[in-house]
């Protein structure tokens, strides 16, 4: 009962975590984006901050201004804070040092990025979900995505390690970011963790965080991944996917086209209540009995999105 009325209090006084939004060349997408973080009934209540990235090169530069203009005119957001780069980052820089500049200031934050469309209950489940686990030190972060299983899976859950498309965490979790991917392949090496770092074979992470240590991708999702299981982190997942991930459409730089992450965000919202921290054996199986089911297409197509995607993030 007490958490519950704290929750209430929360809303009632309005102390919601704020909100990135990364966004790059892509005006369609972010449209999208935008229009479902408006249908969710925090969003009037929540800061939006927009971290909009410079154009690489010339051809790029009249998609950036697209976007940009289209940002500078939206609404329904308590408030609304445009960042413009005024020179390219690239996602990878743009992210991390986006990311920690807010969570500095404000100490929780939640991100997402232009091809991410949510469920109109993701807010609620995200603010809820950092209320309950603010404290809790093994917890870091809180994920929105879930694969489209075939088993059945908890209302929530929680796995080693930490995930990248929408996605919440306070400063305490981000701090444990560990930029450098030498360091970490260590450091799983040490403590005997690449097996799982794999989802226990279902999937090669440890080639991709290879193929970041010698710049073949620029992947800051695989970092914070790396970060999160080296020290025996935990995210909060939902049984449900409040998160579809409109961007494997051939859109972007490093994306192919695949339906192979293809869920339909949940309609109804997810109920957090405080479970207890441990790996679900269940959620476990089935993301890698996911993971395995694509072979062998998942070795050829599948696999070049899924390093392709990560390289972009």
């Amino acid at each position: 009962m007490v958490p519950i009325l704290l929750r209430m209090l929360d809303y009632l006084l309005m102390n919601m975590a704020p909100i990135i939004l990364f966004v790059y060349n892509r005006r369609e997408h972010v449209s999208q984006t935008i229009q479902a973080l408006q249908r969710n009934d925090l969003a009037r209540d929540s800061d939006l901050f927009i971290f909009s990235d410079a154009p690489k090169n010339e051809d790029a530069v009249p998609m950036v201004k697209e976007v940009r203009t289209y940002i500078r005119d939206i609404g329904g957001f308590k408030n609304i804070q445009i960042v413009e780069r005024g020179k390219n980052f690239g996602l990878a820089k743009n992210i991390i040092d986006g990311v920690t500049t807010i969570v500095d200031q404000y100490g929780r934050v939640i991100v997402l990025e232009d091809d991410i469309v949510i469920s109109p209950y993701f807010l609620r489940y995200m603010n809820d979900a950092l209320r309950v686990y603010e404290s809790e030190e093994r917890v870091i972060s809180i994920h929105g995505y879930t694969y489209p299983v075939k088993g059945s899976l908890p209302e929530t859950f929680f796995l080693r390690g930490a995930d990248c498309w929408g996605w919440a965490t306070w400063k305490r979790g981000w701090d444990i970011f560990e930029p450098d991917g030498e360091k970490l392949m260590h450091d799983l090496e040490r403590k005997k963790l690449k097996r799982r770092f794999d989802l226990n074979g279902a999937y090669s992470f440890t080639r991709m965080l290879d193929e970041q240590i010698h710049g073949k991708n620029d992947s800051w999702a695989i970092l914070w991944y790396a970060s999160a299981l080296a020290r025996g982190k935990f995210t909060l997942y939902p049984g449900r996917s409040l998160v579809q991930n409109i961007g494997t459409d051939g859109s972007g730089t490093h994306c192919g086209d695949t339906n192979f992450f293809t869920t339909s965000a949940s309609t109804v919202p997810i109920e957090i209540e405080r479970i207890p921290v441990e790996e679900s054996s269940t959620a476990l199986r089935e993301f890698e009995a996911y993971l395995r089911s694509q072979y062998p297409g998942l070795i050829g197509r599948a696999r070049n999105v899924f390093r392709g995607v990560l390289s972009r993030i």
